[in-house]
């Protein structure tokens, strides 16, 4: 018996424990018969049976009655059910975490813990999932935590008081979740199988769910320098075979991150804000490269939740008194250092131009040294590469690419009158350096050469319009 930590949002509701997650379920339910499937085999057929599909029982949590359901009452039937299916699958028997979304209100936080008091396992804690995914970068004085789930898109803003990482705000973006996005990129793809290869796959169920269930495993392709997505179809009949090109994809999603976009930036009115990115946000196409503009940016890992969960369960664990949900989790280091490095690292990739200090520290090698923040990836065209893992990333051009295929730890652009090599990023020195050699390149839309040393938030460009090559920090 140990304690468990479930994450509860619905693309993918996690189980964890001191090893790291366990076992995920995605949010959906079928009605088969008397039975109720539940997670990925339930998914993997909404689209054979939509009528007897859910999957807004957690975004809608409620006991409001249902009609027209096959012996389910009220969504909170359907949760509970997920409850005891994550019990078993993840082997819950004792004490729990729960890490809620900060837009469960607290009738759906009520309903959530009697749920849990008719489980086999205990409810001992419930804490903001905004507040743990965050705590572990928050030494800038502004926060966002951007995460997305079944049906709409959650943007927290968080904010350090008195030595507490406090919640803020919480802002709803719907219609721009997960099932929207893939009802979009669906359209896309059965628009190219048509014009490709006259088949429609929506033109039955079964097409359509396989469509569906392809999509993810498409969307994951790595393939260099290839512009295109391959997608394979089969069918009981047939095999099909379209192209998707990348900037297609990314343009057909333009819409729905132009909406996200909108309001992350009503959140983002400080310099030094740190922008934390889910991952399965950050997996969206494209969408990572929409934000080049709003803050240093940080692409959390799937297991943040969980391990920032047991780090800080002394502080989330209720007493006596009952269980209250957690919005404020104490900053265990000083945070004034960082908050400087982070305005600095902010205005740099912003191109702002730097306050002169009044005197020179007594100490210069110290204080860069503390203002530095080194980048981990180098992000370009949704891919990123980790810098520390490669002895090098080569930047390279091929200005007529012919279906070449360059090697993993590279990054590949297409520009004309510029030569083959364009240069490449190292780790030396505890630092991380772009060297062009005495070509001539864009850093942070400021003109340079030769050797530059990189910070976390830079962008490398070599003409005015080229892709941008984005230096991350992967948590």
């Amino acid at each position: 018996m140990s304690l468990k930590i479930i994450e509860l949002n619905d693309i993918g509701i996690t189980v964890g424990d001191e090893t790291g997650v366990i076992t995920r379920s995605p949010g959906f339910a079928l009605a088969a018969g008397n039975s109720l499937e539940l997670g990925e085999a339930a998914e993997q057929q909404a689209r054979l049976q939509p009528t007897n599909s859910y999957n807004k029982y957690w975004h809608e949590l409620s006991m409001e009655p249902l009609s027209h359901s096959r012996g389910i009452r009220h969504f909170a039937d359907i949760a509970y059910a997920q409850l005891l299916h994550l019990a078993k699958i993840g082997e819950i028997d004792a004490d729990v975490i729960f890490a809620v979304p900060g837009n469960f209100t607290r009738a759906q936080l009520a309903i959530l813990l009697g749920l849990s008091k008719q489980s086999p396992f205990t409810a001992v804690g419930v804490v903001d999932s905004a507040l743990v995914a965050a705590i572990a970068k928050a030494r800038s004085s502004s926060v966002i935590y951007a995460d997305i789930q079944l049906h709409q898109v959650l943007l927290t803003k968080l904010v350090i008081e008195d030595d507490q990482l406090k919640s803020e705000s919480v802002i709803q973006v719907p219609g721009v979740g997960n099932q929207n996005f893939m009802d979009l990129m669906m359209q896309l793809a059965t628009g190219l199988f048509i014009q490709q290869c006259r088949f429609n796959p929506q033109h039955n169920a079964e097409s359509e769910q396989q469509l569906y269930n392809e999509l993810p495993n498409w969307l994951k392709q790595d393939d260099g320098n290839q512009n295109s997505l391959l997608l394979d179809l089969k069918t009981s009949t047939a095999v099909y075979t379209a192209k998707m090109p990348r900037e297609s994809l990314i343009n057909h999603l333009s819409g729905y991150y132009q909406k996200i976009h909108r309001q992350l930036a009503t959140l983002a009115t400080e310099k030094n804000t740190d922008l934390l990115v889910s991952s399965a946000m950050a997996a969206l196409p494209g969408f990572i490269n929409t934000l080049s503009d709003l803050g240093n940016l940080h692409i959390l890992n799937p297991q943040t939740i969980n391990s920032a969960c047991f780090d800080y369960r002394e502080h989330i664990i209720s007493g006596t008194d009952g269980i209250h949900l957690v919005s404020a989790l104490p900053v265990t280091t000083s945070i004034e250092p960082a908050i400087a490095a982070a305005s600095e690292t902010s205005a740099s990739a912003l191109g702002a131009p730097q306050k002169s200090k009044p005197q020179a520290p007594e100490n210069e090698a110290a204080t860069a040294a503390l203002t530095y923040v080194m980048p981990t990836h180098a992000l370009f065209a949704d891919r990123a590469i980790c810098i520390a893992a490669a002895d090098c990333i080569e930047i390279q051009n091929q200005p007529q690419l012919n279906g070449a295929t360059a090697p993993r730890d590279s990054i590949v652009l297409s520009l004309s009158d510029l030569p083959g090599g364009l240069g490449r990023i190292t780790q030396a020195d505890d630092a991380v350096w772009f060297d062009s050699g005495s070509l001539e390149f864009l850093l942070n839309k400021n003109r340079v050469s030769g050797r530059q040393k990189l910070s976390l938030g830079d962008r490398i460009t070599f003409t005015e319009n080229s892709e941008e090559i984005r230096l991350i920090q992967l948590v």
